[in-house]
């Protein structure tokens, strides 16, 4: 990653042996190239593309884009580099490298989902997302694969890096490192095409990249990364991690809050929460309400856990999506009618239901149209939820009613735990990240439809912690006050 010269040939810049290499040789359509910090992913994306405008000249054409204009000059100023010595032509003001041959490699920035949609029309051949975890939702990435695309035969693909953490982490994690934690391993993703019902494959591959794989980083390099201070950050920069969460809105706690199933007890109360969507994820959860303390056996490697009176349990949720971040579309009435095939000898006691639900807009509501399957199949209705997130005039807000119950009680028992098997919630709660521009919310762009109606379970039924008993006064000894005669001049100390 430099450069290198020889008697004959002064080489601008090269891959290094390992996964830079197999980056620029990789014939897949889709590869994310991540982990650990200092692996060389820049200069791959970089190099990647020089490869394939040497081999497709003015047919090559691609973009680069990066989650802010800050992190797009430092990707600019290495370009220049790399591209400046082999005669490449860089224009300032459309932010475009043109090689000799004719290949175009444009940079921009999308500090906004909606920024993709300004590249709707546009025709490339390789599309390069520099730090894909900076971007909450993969709903910008997805639209501008469409603009993959040639008419000349070249071979069109994506290119994106990423470390663990950062907003996008539950998307990039779910996308790309769960199906094959340990990368290498060619996959492939199948399309229906709806006009012929022929079948599109398309592969994909992890190509993970750690900082030992970096000979130009030495130990200086790894002792900056350990200065950092956070133990979850440097495990997570310099390992790869991708189990670690970062700068998460929620103190979540695996062994605290997911708990094995068992048989709910007949005499807790049970009701139901939800947050609607339809081009959006609904997600709508069940609840019981311990009526009494409770202990959880040590089942399935759990160990065993306590649940006071008044915990909360989730023991199932329905989580309305066909992909991340995009809905079912169900119409009102489907949706009421798998609530009611979903209750089926229950007795729940109520339901809270977005408040924006409620809203008349020339007819019936939402709500009203649930509403009015489930009591004709005699279920309980939903309510108007209290969606207050942030605190307001002193009251605890939504967030803060979560976190007060996950943070537990004062022996440290959780007052809301869910079953595991309840998947959406365990996948998207524990990476959740704050709101840059309101550090006391979260940021919405991400994909919060679990967290929206956990919060309005939680405001359903408020908990307020018990405040620690104040210490007793010990007994030191009497003091008389100046001049005192009296019994009540004495005092107790």
């Amino acid at each position: 990653m430099g450069t290198k010269a020889s008697p004959d040939l002064s080489i601008v810049w090269s891959p290094q042996p390992g996964p830079q290499t197999a980056l620029i040789t990789c014939p897949c359509f889709e590869v994310f190239f991540g982990g650990a910090r200092g692996g060389g992913k820049t200069d791959g994306m970089l190099g990647e593309f020089a490869s394939h405008a040497g081999l497709y000249g003015e047919n090559a054409i691609g973009l680069m884009v990066r989650r802010t204009r800050t992190e797009l000059v430092e990707t600019i100023e290495r370009s220049r580099q790399i591209y400046g010595p082999v005669g490449a032509k860089f224009n300032e003001q459309d932010k475009m490298w043109r090689f000799p041959n004719g290949a175009r490699l444009r940079f921009a920035y999308l500090e906004r989902d909606s920024d993709a949609d300004a590249y709707q029309g546009h025709s490339y051949t390789r599309v390069y997302v520099e730090e894909a975890g900076t971007f909450p939702s993969e709903r910008p990435i997805l639209k501008l694969m469409a603009t993959l695309r040639s008419g000349a035969g070249i071979p069109v693909g994506i290119r994106l890096t990423g470390n663990p953490g950062g907003p996008g982490q539950q998307w990039v994690k779910a996308r790309y490192i769960d199906p094959c934690p340990g990368g290498w391993k060619v996959q492939k993703r199948q399309f229906v095409n709806p006009f012929d019902g022929s079948t599109v494959e398309r592969d994909w591959v992890f190509i993970p990249s750690k900082v030992t794989d970096n000979t130009y980083l030495g130990a200086d390099y790894i002792a900056g990364l350990q200065m950092v201070g956070s133990p979850q950050l440097v495990k997570a920069w310099l390992e790869g991690d991708w189990n670690v969460v970062e700068g998460a809105f929620f103190n979540w706690d695996q062994n605290k809050h997911v708990i094995p199933p068992f048989a709910i007890p007949d005499d807790w109360l049970r009701f139901r929460s939800m947050d609607w969507g339809s081009a959006s994820p609904f997600s709508i959860g069940w609840w019981a309400v311990c009526g009494d303390d409770y202990s959880v056996g040590a089942l399935d490697g759990h160990s065993g856990l306590r649940l006071p009176r008044g915990c909360l349990v989730r023991y199932r949720e329905w989580y309305g999506a066909s992909a991340p971040g995009q809905g079912l579309k169900l119409t009102n009435q489907e949706i009421a009618q798998g609530i009611i095939s979903r209750e089926q000898g229950e007795k729940i006691a109520y339901g809270v239901l977005d408040p924006a639900c409620f809203a008349e807009m020339g007819g019936p509501s939402i709500a009203e149209h649930i509403n009015r399957e489930l009591i004709q199949a005699k279920h309980a209705t939903f309510r108007p939820a209290d969606n207050k997130r942030v605190a307001q005039a002193g009251a605890l807000s939504g967030w803060q009613q979560m976190r007060a119950r996950l943070h537990g009680d004062e022996a440290g028992s959780p007052m809301i735990v869910t079953f595991d098997t309840c998947l959406d919630s365990i996948r998207t709660i524990p990476v959740l990240q704050h709101d840059p521009d309101r550090p006391e919310d979260l940021d919405t762009e991400a994909e919060d439809h679990c967290a929206d109606d956990w919060r309005y379970a939680c405001m359903s039924r408020p908990y307020i912690p018990a405040k620690p008993e104040p210490e007793p006064k010990r007994f030191t000894g009497y003091v008389r006050k100046l001049g005192g005669t009296k019994p009540d001049d004495w005092a107790v100390m």
